[in-house]
């Protein structure tokens, strides 16, 4: 009897050392979970004062306000090459978790229309941060009251009579104007400029009968009462219900598909890591950017912004970006834009 006490009390003894180191070792691991030990470079593939540097700076701002990082971020524009610079030099970090990159979808049209040996996959998908809306845009004083009024005109007038205004040449503009040319069976004059301010100035001169431009290229020209919005080229109507104008918010404008125009189009702002990094690396700048997309700053920007706030990660992630790769390469084999 005393033997069977004594083997019970051992062996409760040893349950009680398992529990404990198991305990310890969870602990451990808790602390072991990885964050960066050194200044972060967050990497912009454009210049500076546009949507991708606006939004990186915006989300180094935030992580230094809620401490989300001990070690600092700081934000390196490499534009050159169409933004080619920037996603080759976080491509040739491998295994670097200190090195991240805000995108666009120059992501895609990039190495498509340059042939620059690089692909998103050559990086590690972090997270969908939100996607970026267009706005067919025509003066205010232009008879067009609706997308298909407009269209129709543009037909009328016969191929290449009507001037679209947009940012670059074979990059987003260009190639959402090709989507629509291709839906409706326009055909616009493509009128290139430096940035989105510049293309709200010249459709507000009426140097080109319309735009493409991103909402908060042109809201102040639309506040002004300068500017129409005819549709927004994307699935769904925007949410945000605040009036912009005395009598219109973002939401009153209709999709291009419901005003008679169907054509759809957004771009990506999303966040990448340099190729060979770790999935606890990985979890590491999921998890902040989801912090960060919950403070009241990016809520704010957001909707200032009109953005569509649609986020993904990991596999979603990445099957929307296969998705999104295949409609560019398709739009821009039809444009003849691919490189040779």
């Amino acid at each position: 009897m005393t033997k069977a006490i004594t083997l019970k009390n051992i062996m409760a003894r040893a349950g009680l050392g398992a529990i404990a180191a198991a305990a310890a070792l969870v602990a451990t691991s808790a602390q072991a979970a990885w964050e960066p030990t050194k200044p972060v470079e967050f990497v912009v593939p454009a210049g500076t004062g546009g949507g991708a540097d606006q939004m990186a700076r915006l989300i180094q701002g935030v992580v230094i306000k809620y401490k989300l990082m001990k070690e600092p971020m700081i934000v390196v524009n490499k534009s050159g090459g169409a933004g080619a610079e920037g996603f080759l030099d976080v491509k040739n970090s491998k295994g670097d978790p200190h090195k991240i990159v805000v995108t666009l979808s120059n992501l895609f049209t990039t190495p498509l229309a340059t042939g620059v040996p690089f692909n998103w996959r050559d990086m590690t998908p972090v997270s969908m941060m939100a996607l970026d809306q267009f706005v067919l845009w025509v003066n205010a004083e232009s008879p067009y009251k609706t997308a298909k009024e407009y269209v129709d005109a543009t037909k009328a007038a016969g191929p290449s009579k009507m001037k679209m205004g947009g940012t670059g040449s074979k990059q987003e503009d260009q190639i959402l104007t090709v989507g629509l040319e291709k839906a409706t069976g326009t055909k616009f004059i493509y009128v290139p400029f430096k940035g989105g301010g510049e293309v709200a100035v010249q459709l507000v001169g009426k140097h080109v009968d319309s735009t493409v431009n991103n909402p908060i290229e042109a809201v102040a020209q639309w506040r002004a009462g300068q500017l129409r919005p005819l549709c927004v080229f994307d699935g769904k109507r925007l949410s945000y219900q605040a009036k912009v104008t005395d009598k219109q918010s973002w939401g009153d404008i209709p999709t291009c598909k419901e005003a008679g125009v169907p054509a759809e189009y957004t771009m990506l702002r999303g966040i990448f890591m340099s190729p060979g990094v770790t999935k606890e690396q990985t979890q590491f700048y999921v998890d902040m950017m989801k912090k960060v997309r919950e403070t009241p700053e990016w809520k704010d920007y957001m909707e200032k912004g009109a953005f569509n706030q649609t986020s993904m990660t990991g596999d979603e992630f990445a099957g929307w970006l296969g998705k999104a790769e295949q409609q560019h390469r398709d739009l821009m084999k039809d444009a003849g834009f691919l490189a040779k």
